[in-house]
């Protein structure tokens, strides 16, 4: 009995000593997934400020009152998913009236994402067109963007818009995903903007280039802090 007393002894400090290398091993692992877990890039904007940093009157254009601009559709997350959102109609001699509609949230984390337009406007009624790529010159570069077509039995409105998502301007929904899934393998949370710009009564030629216009001229006149917001 007294010469199995030291295997059985040993048999336990081995497997003491394996518990304790895989704990060691699960701690370690365990720390740096907390380590790389994705943050938050930017801090919240109050409605109050945001608000303020969007022109009320730039070039010759001028604000109207909101009218009949079409919004996102209410769910349970519409709180979470726009920390901010502005809708304004701007008019300008000789040229039909442009609503505006800015969405923005400090959080994209693939889960809680701005609403795309193709999203939106069916549920309001109206049918779509296929949606086209543009690219809208500002201060020296390209912005990604996209136009199409929605109708209704009471209304035609042309519609271009661009959404940026940390420092990408996804086209589609999918590409939306892979930008928040790039970012937060990257360890961060990245912000979203979306800017959408629509006209009535029109053919989609003569609004692409009203459009496209007023979108330049208005993310010029904004304060630094809204363009970072718009273009980063």
């Amino acid at each position: 009995m007294d010469k199995k007393e030291p295997n059985h002894i040993n048999q336990t400090n081995g497997f003491n000593r394996r518990h304790v290398i895989i704990g060691a091993i699960l701690a370690g692992a365990s720390a740096i997934a907390y380590t790389r877990q994705p943050e938050v890039e930017m801090p919240v904007m109050g409605a109050k400020i945001f608000h303020e940093l969007v022109p009320r009157k730039f070039g010759d254009w001028t604000p109207l009152s909101q009218g009949d601009v079409v919004l996102p559709p209410p769910d349970a997350l519409r709180d979470r998913l726009y920390d901010n959102l502005v809708t304004r109609v701007y008019e300008k001699p000789g040229t039909p009236p442009v609503m505006l509609l800015l969405a923005y949230n400090n959080e994209q984390d693939g889960v809680l994402q701005v609403h795309r337009p193709e999203i939106c406007y069916p549920v309001g009624g109206f049918q779509l067109s296929e949606t086209r790529k543009i690219g809208i010159a500002v201060a020296g570069r390209s912005i990604p963007a996209n136009i199409f077509t929605a109708k209704s039995p009471r209304r035609t409105e042309q519609v271009i818009y661009f959404t940026r998502l940390g420092d990408a301007f996804p086209r589609s929904w999918s590409e939306q995903r892979i930008s928040v899934m790039r970012a937060n393998l990257a360890g961060d949370i990245p912000d979203g903007m979306m800017m959408r710009v629509s006209v009535l009564g029109i053919d989609q030629q003569e609004a692409m280039t009203i459009l496209t216009e007023f979108t330049r001229e208005f993310i010029e006149a904004s304060p630094h802090q809204l363009q970072k917001l718009l273009v980063g």
